[in-house]
This record gives C-alpha cells, structure tokens and sequence, in this order.
C-alpha cells in the first residue's frame, strides 16, 4: 500500500474523508478543481528544477571564474 504527502495531509486534516475516498472507493465531488491543483503544482515543480540548475549553473561558472583568475595570478 503506498501512501502519498497529500493523502497523509487528508487524513490529519480529516480521517473520515480519508477513509471515505481511500476504504469505501467514494469519489470527490471537485475532480476539476483537483486536477487544476496538480496541474498548478506540476508548473511550480517544474520551475523549481529551473531554479535549482540555474543556481549549480552559476556556481560551476563562479569556480570557473575563480580558477581562471588564479591562474593568471601565478602564471605572470
């Protein structure tokens, strides 16, 4: 059985629709409002992994710059 973050977060704010949803098999009644949620969360996520290899890009190219200087330094 595989729980997910979202699923734990439904049974701590409500275990009875947890239960409902997850035991008895009941469908929510915003199917479209759910899906505009993970949509949302997919872009955001999506941003996120920019960001995040934007920074390690900027921090290769600050090492690079760092070496490049040194080397200047000592091969005068």
């Amino acid at each position: 059985m595989l729980l997910r973050a979202s699923e734990i977060g439904e049974y701590i704010y409500c275990r009875r629709a947890w239960w409902l949803r997850r035991v008895r098999g009941y469908s929510s009644a915003n199917v479209r409002e759910l899906a505009a949620g993970a949509a949302a969360h997919a872009r955001h996520g999506r941003w996120v992994w920019i960001g995040v290899a934007l920074r390690a890009a900027a921090a290769l190219l600050l090492a690079l710059a760092a070496i490049t200087f040194l080397a200047s330094l000592i091969l005068r």
